[in-house]
């Protein structure tokens, strides 16, 4: 059976989908299969899943990715997820929570407390996770302090990728990548740290052993049935979905960033050990052993501007529904001049995780004149998640050179994205055409070389994308360029102004409420 028969499966697990992939060997061929499925908010600022559908959906998509590679070998499987979701399992290993997202909140007091009495520094330090609202640390203190007796009785403390991996194979494991964004292990000492298990309240035996994410493990019978692969074939554990993105989007020289712009963003670089940031903004993952990921997740991107023009441009939303078109309402962005005339927007619809722990400064459209019009704010938008991340850029290029950017995702399909984007980073920027599809590609690949069929990581892509080497360089446009300096340099100054004013509404929100009465309510009010 030659190379092109052949196929490695890459899954990635993700906050609001799953998505899979069957890869050819010989890099000749793709599969990709995705699956959305819920968050649920019981409660506000609670952001949890069930973890069966998570798998059910799982194992949904990797039968779809079989059958359509139907006659080939599969070599294996990899797995990638979504990092710092915690889980409880009884001694059956069944689940007694949900699966507590990144996006779950509930503790941000915790993140408050922590950082208040100094103990975010050592702790960061440790572990390589900034203290943050999401990190499983933080889940586990709201538990200790607010669900004692579910803590008393709960057998395992896990996070997601553990859970699917559990349910493939029959073992209950993590590996290194999960394992470093708990703020629970030493990515030093490679250990979890007995100290902050005691400040937890959790005993080393109530977690997973820890594999390096090379892992191999073996499909289930029950699992192999439900997928269509035979029992025994290797799988991979793999690592988290960060580290997998950059790999995915061969962004693992030393001094190349991987910047990823779908629904959210997010920035990183390859650095050979676990780099600490001083300031507690980045996190540090583990890819492998001697291959370390650090940067940050922004959760405002194309989101920001898909609401824009939801809200501005709702005639120009493209009746087809395809999801990989570009929105037609940038067009109107695209006749606007750099710089939106003055107008600037923050683009922080979702909160942000601010240095200090709280949810930062509010979104505004700042310099609102009546010469705007839509297309002005639509490209506001575009601007202003660009010079977000070009913000992340400066700053992560202050603890480690980054001297080129590799992008991918959905939003570089559209040639204004692409355009801002290169001028605000002002140096070479090439993309990646692994536009949705870069975790479950680089999960693959990660699986390849833990299965030995690639010589290192940046064999391994080249091997399944060969178009991973001739990714297309954006030429800066000077002019361009040089509109976005001025601009970058006075970002810091709008958003330290607007977070303060954010401050004043919250002390305004927070004040006496005015409850009109029903027959007193003005005209055009609706009343509950």
């Amino acid at each position: 059976m030659g190379p092109e028969r052949r196929v490695i499966l890459g899954v990635d697990v993700g906050t609001t989908a799953v998505r899979a992939g069957a890869f050819a060997l010989d890099g000749t061929a793709r599969h990709v299969r995705a699956r959305e499925y819920p968050l649920l908010q019981p409660v506000p600022g609670w952001q949890v899943q069930d973890p069966d559908v998570l798998v059910a959906a799982t194992l949904a998509v990797m039968s779809a990715c079989v059958a359509d590679t139907a006659g080939a070998e599969v070599v294996a499987l990899a797995v990638s997820s979504a990092r710092y979701g915690l889980i409880g399992l009884d001694a059956t290993l069944r689940p007694v929570t949900p699966l507590l997202t990144r996006r779950d909140t509930r503790s941000a007091e915790v993140a408050r407390d922590l950082r208040v009495s100094g103990q975010s520094r050592e702790l960061h330090r440790m572990s390589g996770t900034p203290v943050h609202p999401g990190s499983p640390l933080c889940k586990l203190i709201w538990f200790a302090r607010h669900e004692p007796y579910l803590c008393a009785t709960t057998r395992w403390w896990i996070g997601l990728k553990d859970y699917v991996v559990h349910r493939l194979t029959g073992t209950l494991v993590t590996e290194l990548s999960s394992a470093s964004g708990t703020g629970m292990f030493d990515v030093h000492r490679r250990v979890w740290s007995a100290g902050v298990l005691d400040l937890v309240g959790v005993s080393d035996g109530q977690l997973p052993p820890v594999l390096p994410t090379t892992g191999v493990l073996r499909l289930s019978a029950a699992a192999g049935r439900s997928v269509g692969l035979p029992s025994g074939t290797p799988v991979v554990v793999g690592a988290g979905d960060g580290p997998s993105s950059s790999l995915g989007m061969a962004a693992i020289d030393g001094t190349v960033g991987g910047l990823t712009l779908a629904a959210t963003g997010a920035l990183r670089t390859v650095v050979a050990a676990p780099l600490v940031d001083p300031a507690e903004t980045f996190s540090c993952a583990a890819l492998t052993e001697d291959a370390w990921v650090v940067g940050a997740t922004v959760g405002n991107g194309g989101n920001v501007v898909g609401w824009a023009g939801h809200a501005l441009a709702p005639d120009l939303r493209p009746a087809s529904g395809d999801e990989r078109a570009v929105p037609a309402f940038l067009g109107l962005a695209e006749r606007v001049a750099p710089g939106s005339d003055g107008l600037v927007m923050l683009p922080y619809l979702l909160a942000e995780r601010a240095p200090e722990g709280e949810s930062g400064p509010p979104g505004a459209y700042l310099g609102l004149r009546g010469e705007h019009s839509r297309g002005h704010l639509v490209r506001a938008a575009v601007e202003g998640v660009c010079l977000q991340l070009g913000d992340v850029r400066d700053r992560l290029a202050r603890l480690t050179p980054v001297s080129s950017v590799r992008l991918a995702g959905g939003a570089f399909r559209s040639p204004l994205w692409r355009a801002v984007m290169a001028a605000i980073l002002d140096c070479p920027v090439r993309v990646s055409d692994a536009a949705d599809d870069d975790a479950a590609l680089g999960a693959a690949a990660l699986g390849l070389f833990a299965i030995g069929l690639a010589p290192d990581l940046r064999g391994a892509i080249t091997q399944l994308d060969p178009g991973s080497a001739r990714a297309e360089p954006i030429a800066v446009d000077p002019a361009l360029a040089a509109a976005y300096r001025g601009l970058r340099t006075k970002l810091p100054a709008l958003v330290a102004v607007v977070g303060r004013i954010g401050e004043i509404l919250d002390e305004v929100a927070a004040g006496p409420r005015v409850h009109w009465p029903a027959d007193a309510m003005p005209r055009g009010a609706v009343g509950r």
